[in-house]
């Protein structure tokens, strides 16, 4: 009796329910460090679907009626990028964290994908978490944060109806081949990248296998050599739960990216973080986000961290003093007195 071939859609399936039950487990996976562990405490799913039909995953944490906080995270991340935060932040305020379309398990939708939609996504993500009358603070990492300007751009009369600060971390509004350092020797000096070269390499469908040299290329050139022990395996598995293809057509749109000045229409007290150590987005870039603000008179802070991409994780605890920060001053909440 011959042998049974396997039915190749069953063996696809197969296949596909194991990838994404893998990245599912890079997702939320148990650290040494608690704080990157996912949060103990309940969440709420908010049900969101976008303009072209796509369902975006939303979590909400906290407590129902608390103060908003909304994190977007970046390109080749998910919402549990937010871990740091979300336990840091969710016993005070109602903390809404989703997954980008294509990331995590939102849907990557039919439509074009462009900045616009992004912004439109964001701006059905609002309209879901946000009660008539309320008011959020909008935190964006990298992707995230060129999606709040694109969205900014877009929807300027919604900024003061919805928000009342913003805070931007490791992002840039346009030029990111131009400016990136993760080559080595371009960028630097004379020696200019190429667009063609920048393209290939942002487009590519990078996987990133968590072996030794991999490990330590991806601290060199994505976060910074001073991140090691459970804050480098963190941010690895984090970006490795992204799919390869999702990354490619994110670095497409990434390597055109141009949101203009939208940061312009932030007429809310904006904050910029920057990584002294960020190839991806060098700090030059939040300096020209800051100089907008300031022309618009809402620039609220502009510091430079000392860390490489992945600001918010490598430096979690300034970081989190920095949005502390910016969240007691919007929903005027005195600042806690030192031996009180």
């Amino acid at each position: 009796m011959r042998a049974m071939l396997p039915n190749p859609a069953d063996l696809s399936r197969k296949v596909r329910d194991l990838m994404r039950n893998h990245r599912a487990d890079l997702r939320t996976r148990t650290y040494g460090n608690a704080d990157f562990n996912p949060p103990a405490g309940p969440y709420e799913i908010v049900p969101v679907t976008a303009s072209d039909g796509a369902k975006l995953r939303v979590h909400a944490y906290g407590p129902a009626d608390g103060n908003v906080l909304v994190l977007v995270h970046g390109w080749t991340c998910c919402l549990e990028y937010w871990t740091p935060q979300i336990n840091a932040f969710a016993g005070e305020y109602r903390v809404i964290a989703y997954d980008v379309r294509g990331h995590g398990e939102s849907e990557l939708g039919t439509a074009q994908l462009t900045t616009d939609q992004l912004a439109d996504d964001l701006a059905a993500v609002l309209d879901a978490v946000l009660p008539p009358g309320h008011r959020a603070v909008l935190v964006g990492h990298s992707l995230g944060g060129m999606t709040v300007q694109a969205w900014a751009g877009r929807y300027p009369e919604r900024v003061q109806r919805q928000l009342l600060a913003v805070l931007l971390t490791n992002t840039a509004a346009g030029q990111l081949i131009a400016e990136t350092t993760v080559v080595p020797f371009c960028n630097r000096g004379r020696i200019k990248l190429p667009f063609a070269v920048g393209l290939i390499g942002l487009s590519a469908q990078i996987l990133f296998p968590p072996i030794a040299p991999v490990k330590w290329v991806f601290r060199r050139q994505i976060m910074s050599l001073a991140a090691v022990g459970d804050i480098a395996e963190f941010g690895l598995n984090i970006v490795r739960s992204c799919p390869a293809r999702v990354r490619g057509r994110f670095g497409t749109l990434l390597s055109h990216l141009d949101v203009g000045r939208g940061a312009a229409n932030l007429t809310v007290p904006t904050t910029v973080l920057a990584g002294s150590a960020d190839d991806m987005t060098p700090p030059v870039h939040g300096e020209r986000i800051a100089e907008m603000l300031t022309a618009a008179g809402s620039l609220a802070g502009f510091k430079i961290l000392p860390t490489g991409h992945l600001g918010n994780v490598e430096a979690y605890r300034e970081f989190n003093d920095e949005l502390d920060r910016v969240a007691k001053s919007a929903f005027g909440i005195p600042a806690q007195v030192v031996g009180a």
